[in-house]
């Protein structure tokens, strides 16, 4: 079920940025030529990521480096291997790396914004620990607060916060590139 959340929130991602490329004149093929190569390298780049930041662990425990399917990946190392890949295949292709990441934008915070919710069925990727009643002053719903109680106690809902930003932030920077579509 949780794997819908991030398989969704990718591909909503990707439909609105093929969308968006169509239209302003990008190859209709241009950001599947790019996931083929974007995917694999963001995987690597998650898993990097995950494994600098727990590297005692994993100096102990060399041979879980590779053990993806126990989870360990991170959000933070897959956007920077993806813009690194975006900006090679830009270059490799002819197009301005910002033309590519105007339109990308909007579609990684969607993605972004969706496949938070994953988190938050995982019980993982949550802030510090809280009270329920600053939980009930946010005024959430009753399941996001029981779900939000992990091993005895309760945790800040940062997935929830990251995902209003995220639509926010898909609001904001598709204006934005709208307003700026003239200036390519």
């Amino acid at each position: 079920m949780v794997w819908r959340y991030y398989h969704s929130g990718a591909l909503l991602g990707y439909v609105l940025a093929n969308r968006e490329a169509i239209r302003r004149g990008l190859p209709k093929d241009f950001f599947a030529d790019l996931l083929i190569w974007a995917v694999p390298v963001a995987l690597v780049f998650a898993r990097m990521y995950y494994v600098i930041f727990n590297l005692d662990y994993y100096l102990e425990n060399p041979g879980q480096i590779i053990a993806i399917w126990e989870g360990g990946l991170a959000i933070h190392g897959g956007l920077v291997g993806g813009v690194l890949t975006g900006y090679v295949f830009a270059k490799i292709r002819g197009f301005s790396f910002w033309k590519v990441a105007d339109i990308a934008a909007p579609s990684i915070l969607l993605g972004q914004a969706i496949g938070r919710w994953g988190n938050f069925i995982n019980q993982e990727a949550h802030g510090g620990e809280i009270s329920r009643e600053f939980l009930e002053n946010l005024m959430l719903s009753d399941w996001i607060i029981n779900q939000m109680f992990i091993d005895g106690s309760y945790y800040h809902p940062t997935f929830l916060y990251e995902s209003i930003w995220s639509f926010i932030g898909v609001g904001n920077s598709s204006l934005f590139t709208k307003s700026q579509h003239e200036a390519w």
